[in-house]
């Protein structure tokens, strides 16, 4: 049997009733409990790295999280890591860009309702992460949610109550649950190289997101505070007149002060490309700037932040690590660099 780690740190599937709302309050081993038949799939140990509500996640606890999988990486053969919804799909994203090549599996999951309720999917959630961690061709950062396997990279909660809450974006579902059997629609890549864990991570990103009518002068004050601005534009991508002069007035001095504007879109599916219309195109040769294309909004800003983390020597090396893939981010292979 395989020796699985379940990492707890909160959220509504930990969640209890209380007089101000539902709030974490069982621990992995409380949750454990109310899926007696995982001892026919694998052996499970249990550790608890928070206990908080998704929504107050932040990069330090993606380090604790990053941290317990590598300290006990050798003794386990997976890991399945409680989380609640809210900030799941950024979480899985991280996890991605902090822990890479990984042959052992790194599976996030989560709820709509605590476990301990009669009516509740945290059950079969969490049982079929088991299931597709104690799974021989499992590998890397994936969540798995409502009997679908979605990469790390890949997903985004889209709705706000229902059990399937989470899509794949621009990325096909790699396997599903059925049965208590993991189906496979693409098989696993093996890495070449070893697992490779990174614990920093720079959150100085800040998303700016275009309204019709947008005043101009936001922009200079956003990179006034952090060190990165993530544009969500309009449709393909590009930037209305109200703004343009100010980029055009200021992307010297940001680009001196080794500021990045990336630019991603508003619309979920099949990506950015700012070349196809006047507003995105002459902008983007001017400045070179990056250009998010197919990945999800969660999976920018992540590999922004750790990208930010990681020396550099100039702007070209920084759009090179950007456009290389990391589990499936990114697939416009004609837009990328190492291609």
């Amino acid at each position: 049997m395989k020796k699985i780690l379940m990492i707890g740190t909160g959220g509504t599937i930990a969640s209890k009733q209380t007089e101000n709302g539902l709030a974490p309050g069982l621990t992995p081993n409380d949750i454990l409990a109310c899926i007696p038949q995982v001892k026919h799939v694998c052996e499970v140990e249990t550790l608890q790295v928070c206990n908080i509500d998704s929504t107050n996640v932040t990069p330090e606890h993606w380090k604790l999280m990053v941290e317990a999988v590598e300290k006990h990486y050798d003794a386990y053969d997976g890991f399945v890591i409680c989380h609640g919804t809210d900030t799941l799909a950024y979480t899985a994203a991280a996890l991605s860009y902090m822990i890479q090549n990984s042959p052992k599996p790194i599976v996030v999951t989560g709820a709509q309702k605590p476990i301990n309720m009669d009516v509740t999917d945290a059950k079969t959630n969490l049982l079929d992460s088991f299931i597709y961690a104690a799974d021989d061709d499992s590998e890397d950062v994936s969540i798995v949610f409502d009997g679908k396997v979605i990469i790390g990279t890949r997903a985004k909660k889209e709705r706000a109550k229902s059990y399937n809450a989470f899509s794949s974006i621009n990325f096909p579902y790699p396997a599903v649950i059925q049965d208590g059997q993991v189906i496979r629609y693409i098989p696993p890549v093996r890495h070449k190289g070893e697992v490779r864990f990174y614990h920093d991570m720079k959150d100085s990103v800040y998303v700016l997101k275009l309204v019709p009518g947008m005043r101009s002068g936001v922009l200079t004050q956003i990179l006034e505070q952090y060190d990165c601005v993530v544009i969500e534009s309009f449709g393909v991508g590009g930037l209305p007149d109200s703004i343009t002069a100010e980029v055009y007035e200021g992307m010297k001095k940001w680009k001196k002060e080794g500021k990045l504007i990336v630019m991603t879109t508003q619309v979920v599916s099949e990506g950015s490309n700012m070349t196809v219309y006047e507003v995105g195109k002459k902008v983007k040769q001017d400045f070179d700037l990056l250009e998010a294309y197919d990945m999800t909004l969660e999976a920018t800003i992540t590999k922004l932040m750790w990208l930010m983390a990681q020396p550099a020597k100039d702007y070209e090396e920084i759009k090179k690590r950007f456009y290389r893939m990391i589990n499936h981010d990114i697939l416009f292979a004609g837009f990328r660099e190492d291609k």
